[in-house]
């Protein structure tokens, strides 16, 4: 398991990453979301040790995420890495050297990789010959060239099409499904919703809400509901109902904080026989919204305690 433990990370005066905690389980895909500026980006430094933090932990499988340790993680930083003027085998298979693998080894996964992600045509080509969704391939490429314990990915998917997009959540699944933990940040939280096991969102340097993306959903209820009955008309009109979609019988409404749903529900059964009435869980996106809506204390540094004062 990958585990950070109060981890934080000041920029001069600005804690950019505050007492975070997080833990990944191996075989694991794990959403991090979060606004610009959250404090994601700087998280995933510190884990891969490009950055150090002021304070905290981070261990892998019990053990303190040493640089022996990080030989073990592939990582996918936003900027991409890649040398433009190499050739993409040459290039994969050098990385794969640093990382610990046997010269004839890498020649074999850079072989098998580039089968993987489509490109075997390609290989002897220039990385600043490929479109940017190549470019993205490649530089996932090069994250798992090594074949990593875990990887830790950066917006993986920015730039891609649906189709590339499809393509490589299909190699991370493979990868989760052999037991690899997966850590990726993006800001397509449907796309996350449909691949992730567990999310965190953070928001301004803390975790604000973690865990499996349905527990989630089912502990925050919207105010939503959807009933099924005679008809769809008998909700207009009442008093903190907002009809929210309509589809034959099927009716969706949201109803208002000062409104019951038992309300609701005998003004359905007076309309006739009601053969559905459920809330309806929130969507990753509602979840991401409410999370982040709600203010977040910071600790006063020294300047902003002498202009309160």
């Amino acid at each position: 398991m990958l585990e950070l433990q109060g981890v934080s990370k000041k920029y001069g005066d600005r804690l950019a990453v505050d007492d975070l905690a997080l833990a990944v389980e191996p075989g694991q895909m794990f959403g991090f979301v979060g606004t610009n500026g959250a404090g994601k980006t700087t998280t995933m430094r510190i884990i891969m040790g490009v950055l150090a933090p002021d304070a905290g932990s981070v261990s892998w499988q019990g053990r303190p995420a040493d640089a022996d340790v990080r030989r073990n993680f592939g990582y996918m930083p936003e900027e991409r890495g890649l040398y433009p003027k190499m050739r993409i085998k040459e290039q994969l298979a050098y990385l794969a050297v640093l990382r610990g693998t046997p010269k004839a080894s890498a020649e074999t996964a850079v072989d098998e990789l580039l089968a993987e992600f489509g490109l075997a045509e390609r290989g002897n080509d220039r990385v600043e010959q490929l479109s940017l969704g190549n470019q993205q391939r490649v530089q996932l490429a090069a994250a798992l060239v090594h074949d990593p314990e875990f990887l830790i990915l950066d917006e993986p998917f920015s730039g891609l099409d649906p189709v590339g997009v499809d393509a490589l959540a299909h190699i991370l699944a493979q990868r989760v499904q052999r037991g690899v933990g997966v850590l990726f940040s993006s800001h397509q939280l449907d796309l996350v919703e449909r691949l992730c096991d567990a999310v965190g969102i953070i928001q301004a340097g803390r975790i604000v809400a973690s865990g499996p993306v349905n527990e989630l959903r089912s502990r925050n209820r919207s105010r939503r509901f959807r009933i099924v009955g005679s008809g769809t008309s008998w909700a207009d009109g009442l008093p903190g109902v907002q009809v929210v979609e309509r589809n034959g019988t099927a009716l969706v409404v949201e109803l208002a904080e000062s409104q019951s749903d038992q309300v609701l529900l005998d003004a359905a059964r007076a309309a006739g026989p009601v053969h559905e009435f459920r809330p309806l869980a929130l969507t990753l996106t509602e979840l991401f919204r409410e999370a982040v809506s709600e203010p977040v204390e910071l600790p006063q540094t020294r300047e902003t305690q002498e202009v309160s004062a």
